[in-house]
């Protein structure tokens, strides 16, 4: 029986990129056609473009081609959380639909994979079409990763993947985080892995839809994710400046005993008082990150929502749910994932 092969592809706004990213992923699956049969699933987050309809037209041309449309915009992470639970291919693979993944790696992923290897990943070499401020952030962010997350992430490690089934069923059956980080999952969930180096190109349409606050945010919820050495920093730094202020009492009692005693001008007790007051605001603000992964977590709202599902411009709503999320649904009791279906007029 001929192999199966998912290609999952998040989609945010990319009116103007869609249509070569397709042609050139259609070339390679036009490729691998002969030993496997392969499917592509996009998962829109919606957006005011014509990203959707030039999807629809997509996906009514190509047969191979599924749309996963998202009832709200739940980020780039969650949609690819909703191509794996919507997968049922012997191979996985992910990649981002901005043509800075280049397609062409494909064919080579799945050469390693079919070696015996359970998990490909891709691995960033940055180039001039990054920016010299986001190379650094992003080499600091990944060296910082390695030394508190106990977990193997290599420095450049992107969400270009090819992921066994046996893995892909381990995220779906197992993994049920409400802020996934996946490139820190991926090296958590261990499996024989292996690594492929690629350099993506410059934008030649549209533009990047991650911002500062969006990266500051996405290595923020990374590190928390998989450390606590950000709570055990502020337990360290809090006992540093306890025995600071005790040893400065001291020498303030040793000088009034000893010597001719100053009354300590203003500037110095304000500057004292803010810097300490600053950092309990730090220290606060540390803490409330950790809660709020909680309070996600203990909400346990569905992590997506999915408004339609079309292959050849009709409607796959009312099909039944995966079977992994399904069995794992039931022995939770839960509802991991709703889905809405279109409506239809009973006239």
């Amino acid at each position: 029986m001929m192999q199966t092969i998912d290609i999952i592809c998040p989609v945010f706004r990319e009116e103007e990129t869609i249509r070569f990213f397709h042609a050139r992923l259609a070339s390679i699956a036009d490729k691998l056609a002969s030993n496997y049969s392969v499917r592509i699933l996009y998962v829109l987050d919606p957006s005011h473009d014509k990203t959707q309809s030039i999807l629809a037209e997509i996906c009514d041309s190509d047969s191979r081609v599924e749309l996963l449309v998202l009832s709200r915009r739940f980020g780039h992470q969650l949609a690819l959380v909703a191509g794996m639970d919507y997968s049922h291919g012997d191979a996985i693979i992910m990649l981002d639909s901005d043509l800075q993944h280049p397609p062409e790696l494909i064919t080579q992923l799945v050469e390693i994979w079919r070696s015996g290897v359970d998990i490909v990943q891709c691995i960033r070499q940055d180039g001039s079409e990054s920016g010299l401020v986001k190379r650094l952030m992003s080499r600091w962010f990944y060296k910082t990763f390695l030394r508190v997350g106990h977990v193997h992430l290599p420095v450049g490690a992107a969400d270009y993947r090819l992921m066994s089934r046996r893995v892909a069923d381990v995220f779906r059956t197992h993994l049920d985080e409400h802020n996934p980080f996946l490139r820190g999952l991926v090296g958590w969930v261990g499996f024989k892995i292996a690594y492929v180096p690629f350099t993506p190109v410059a934008r030649e349409r549209g533009q990047s839809k991650y911002n500062a606050s969006s990266l500051i945010n996405f290595a923020v919820n990374g590190i928390c994710s998989f450390s606590k050495a950000p709570l055990r920093f502020c337990i360290g730094a809090g006992c540093i400046l306890a025995a600071l202020s005790i040893l400065s009492a001291i020498i303030q009692i040793a000088i009034y005993f000893l010597g001719t005693f100053e009354v300590p001008g203003w500037a110095s007790i304000f500057a004292t008082v803010s810097f300490i007051g600053g950092i309990q605001l730090f220290f606060l603000g540390v803490v409330g990150e950790y809660i709020g992964l909680i309070f996600d977590e203990v909400k346990n709202r569905p992590r997506y929502i999915v408004d339609h599902h079309y292959r050849n411009e009709r409607a796959l709503a009312h099909e039944a749910p995966p079977e992994p999320i399904q069995r794992a649904d039931e022995q939770r009791g839960e509802a991991r994932r709703v889905e809405i279906k279109p409506w239809h007029n009973a006239d």
